[in-house]
């Protein structure tokens, strides 16, 4: 690689080496970088573009314009060159002179000189603590009970937050992604590819709940019960769940809803997915653009539809209310946390509305690692750094502050993300990309500003490749770690023994596993072993793989025994185990204390694996009458009880 192709690399962002799993530094292919640059709109095809970028990169370094968005903490003053006055979030003006004060009340607002008007976002330099408790990693659609349909739903949410805290003294619970998919068959089944990140996933609505059913005669409310899909199965059917659950909906008289553009950009989309189809990508060439005089059209065609899917946003709005209120009136001292995914799907709603913020042709995923050895394409469109400081970070903000409407708190899935992604250029497979970085003082202070305003607690996931300033930022900044009970080792040691729990970071977010690792008795059945070698994911033989999980779990039961813990049962030894990790909070999933083998989702898979298809083997009320629950969770209401 040429020393100009890496200070072009550089300066817009494009890594030209990293460090994997192993901390070995990995060389880029220059072709990669080329490829991946390509993308922020490039040119490095050949020598003398590399040096035309260049000349430019360096001319704006000598420009003496503020940059796009500004964002300090607060307390903090900062030079700004020249003479500027603030318009505060409030309307009113402030002149500052050539230096931003360091009085700046929290906010988002304006600096104002000359020839620019640049977003300005003052945010905390720290959140508060967050307080002890333990409680439930849920897949939501993996509940059931008598009253939802074909998966779990919101009221079994809400069900789940009172009980847990009433019966079990549980003070959080964490939710995969309940974020909106698009409304046509086939329904996608991944939470963490919805088609958008700022509206709520009709699928998870209760119908029998909602105002507009109780308000129904009699013989609308018997056709809606007639539609109601067949008990859970083996594995959830999301097409049978959302084909009945429409029908329903559809079946009740919707208010006049209040729409503001963002709301209507997503009512308009799903009005016209449901013609056109899941991705937009593919539909006439007039409608792909949310501008056009055709989509114009649409809307007013489509009036009644566009109308439709604004009011299951209100009543997801309405049900996710209420599961909230059903955790604070329980006691919880956290309350519910909601998983924020690291993208969307590529031809979903936001990459329609939003499509210039989004680097629309390249995957997200991660490089290789001893898990996924052949890297992991998650096919999301990541976000371009430089259109994110142009819009203000205002679809950053957008993201967050819709989660946190109905949350106590949220879990940023690959925080890293805010630091640098792994971009897959187009046709390149996972392990054939590089890192493109992110602002992360101005993303994590977007993200505490409004975590900050919303009362939440903030976790961010940092497994895998992750450089150490990620997890030292985050704790700095007032915001948990992610620990995991399977990766804590001390991996510069020979033996790579397990660390004991009382020595983990007490700034974390501490669980077994997570929704991507084997559950805790297909863990003891090396199930993810048989698995990823009957589909071929493995790049060593199975006998070694065998061997190694083998002596994996000898040595967790060691550490087991170390620490004093009876070992009959070992899903209670190992929950025990985690009721003395030194982090604030302790997680465990419903699928690790009832026995099931299955892990909810294996990378590097699609239709191979059910993956986010694999249900409870109970009910609800089944799951809080099993006294293996209460035996496995025992430890941890001991070490942190309800207050």
């Amino acid at each position: 690689m040429t020393p100009e192709l890496a200070e072009l690399a550089a300066a817009h962002g494009v890594a030209t080496r990293y460090e994997n799993a192993d901390q070995v530094e990995v060389q880029v292919d220059p072709e990669v970088v080329v490829a991946v640059l390509a993308e922020l709109d490039v040119d490095a095809t050949t020598p003398e573009a590399v040096r035309r970028e260049l000349a430019a990169v360096r001319e704006a370094r000598e420009s003496p314009k503020l940059p796009p968005t500004l964002v300090v903490r607060a307390g903090q003053e900062r030079d700004l060159g020249r003479a500027a006055r603030i318009e505060l979030e409030d309307g009113t003006t402030r002149d500052v002179g050539t230096t931003l004060p360091a009085d700046l009340p929290l906010g988002w607002h304006h600096v104002i000189t000359a020839d620019q008007r640049v977003p300005l976002a003052v945010v905390p330099d720290r959140l508060p603590p967050v307080p002890a408790a333990w409680g439930w990693m849920l897949q939501l659609y993996a509940l059931h009970s008598d009253q939802s349909w074909g998966m779990g739903d919101f009221g079994d949410l809400a069900t789940m937050a009172s009980r847990s805290a009433e019966e079990l003294g549980a003070g959080v619970l964490l939710v995969n992604p309940v974020q909106a998919i698009s409304p046509a068959h086939p329904v996608e089944r991944s939470p963490y590819s919805p088609s958008s990140r700022r509206f709520a996933n009709p699928l998870y609505l209760r119908v029998t709940a909602t105002d507009a059913y109780a308000r129904a005669d009699e013989a609308t409310q018997r056709k809606i019960q007639a539609l109601a899909p067949d008990p859970i199965g083996e594995l959830i059917d999301y097409d049978a769940v959302w084909a009945a659950k429409r029908a329903a909906l559809e079946l009740l008289h919707p208010p006049q809803v209040e729409m503001d553009d963002d709301l209507r950009d997503f009512a308009t989309f799903g009005a016209l997915a449901e013609i056109h189809g899941n991705d937009w990508r593919e539909w006439p060439e007039p409608l792909r653009n949310p501008g056009s005089a055709e989509v114009a059209a649409a809307r007013e065609e489509l009036a009644v539809r566009i109308e439709f899917h604004a009011w299951l946003q209100q009543l997801c709005h309405e049900q996710l209310d209420d599961v909230r209120r059903a955790a604070r009136e329980a006691g919880m001292p956290v309350g519910v946390v909601h998983d924020l995914p690291v993208g969307v799907h590529p031809g979903g709603a936001d990459t329609w509305a939003q499509r210039d913020v989004f680097a629309a042709r390249v995957r997200v995923g991660a490089p290789p690692d001893a898990f996924n050895q052949q890297g992991q394409d998650w096919n999301l469109p990541p976000w371009r750094p430089d259109r994110l400081a142009e819009a203000g970070y205002a679809p950053f903000r957008d993201v967050v502050r819709g989660v946190l409407q109905h949350a106590d708190g949220i879990r940023v899935d690959h925080v890293a993300g805010m630091w640098r992604l792994w971009w897959i250029p187009p046709g390149e497979p996972a392990g054939r990309g590089t890192y493109v970085h992110y602002d992360a003082e101005a993303m994590l202070g977007v993200l505490a500003l409004e975590a900050h305003r919303a009362g939440a607690v903030v976790v961010g996931e940092d497994l895998g490749t992750v450089e150490d300033t990620v997890t030292e930022t985050m704790h700095a900044r007032g915001l948990l770690s992610s620990a995991v009970l399977w990766f804590q080792r001390d991996w510069d040691a020979p033996d790579k023994p397990f660390i004991r729990p009382r020595e983990w970071d007490p700034d974390a977010m501490a669980s077994i596993s997570t929704h991507d690792l084997p559950t805790v008795s297909g863990w003891l059945a090396a199930e993810h072993v048989r698995v990823r070698a009957e589909l071929g994911l493995l790049d060593r033989p199975i006998a070694d793989e065998y061997a190694d999980a083998a002596a994996e779990q000898a040595a967790l039961l060691e550490l087991v025994t170390r620490e004093g813990i009876p070992g009959e049962d070992v899903v209670v030894a190992l929950h025990t185990l985690l009721a003395s990790a030194a982090s604030r909070l302790v997680l465990t999933a419903p699928a690790d204390v009832v026995g099931e083998r299955r892990q909810p989702n294996l990378p590097g898979t699609v239709d191979e694996y059910p993956n986010w298809r694999i249900p409870l083997p109970v009910t609800v009320d089944g799951f809080f009458a099993d006294p293996r629950v209460r035996a496995a969770v025992a430890p941890l209401a001991a070490a942190r009880p309800l207050r």
